[in-house]
């Protein structure tokens, strides 16, 4: 027998033993929240959190968010830009439209697609590069550490060629140890580099976000 459900929108199937998935939904205040303001997932009051913290979003920014499926993040960014800010979402799975963004299909990595963010940018650079990435969990807490860091160095790469100085990043990662370095090469680029948890985060998560501000590509 199988159970359905639609959270955001999206129509999906699960087996009776979902049935305790689906009740701690229902309990999650961010949940709640998110089907209130109109979000499509509940991470994008993680956005919402380190933004109140940091300040990374401000009419007029420049974002580009990796990774953006299904839209949350972008959405955030999108209402704090508004006027004259940019916000461009990226992803290898399509994306509805969101007012005010500009979305991509595609691997962020990819000439193409990078030549595809150019072209929207024009004369801009980002000032701010993020990423809500995580890998398709495999139940290998280590293998999918190593693909969560190997997402960020992704995101951090491409951040090099579209920041402006002076710009922040914000990554998602799993926490297992090799995050240490990441922190390491992050402090070798940015100004100041902090380590985040946000609430909306579910506590029995592994779960972290670097957020590196003040871009320093000449350092």
């Amino acid at each position: 027998m199988n159970v359905a459900r639609v959270i955001f929108g999206r129509k999906q199937c699960y087996s009776t033993s979902s049935k305790g998935w689906i009740q701690r939904q229902a309990r999650d205040p961010f949940v709640k929240a998110a089907k209130s303001n109109q979000f499509r997932a509940r991470s994008a009051f993680k956005l919402v959190q380190l933004n109140d913290k940091y300040r990374v979003l401000r009419n007029g920014y420049t974002v580009i968010d990796c990774g953006a499926a299904p839209g949350g993040w972008t959405q955030v960014a999108a209402k704090k830009v508004q006027g004259k800010g940019l916000v461009i979402g990226i992803d290898l799975l399509p994306i509805d439209p969101i007012p005010g963004a500009h979305l991509i299909q595609g691997n962020f990595m990819y000439p193409q697609t990078q030549a595809s963010v150019r072209t929207i940018l024009g004369d801009r650079k980002a000032d701010l590069v993020c990423s809500d990435m995580a890998p398709s969990f495999s139940g290998n807490h280590v293998a999918d550490h190593a693909r969560s860091m190997e997402l960020c160095e992704s995101a951090l790469m491409f951040a090099q060629t579209t920041l402006k100085p002076g710009g922040a990043f914000i990554a998602k990662f799993l926490m297992g140890g090799s995050e240490v370095e990441f922190r390491k090469k992050l402090q070798t680029l940015f100004g100041k580099v902090k380590q985040e948890k946000p609430e909306a985060s579910r506590k029995k998560s592994t779960e972290g976000f670097f957020v590196a501000l003040n871009y320093l590509p000449s350092k």
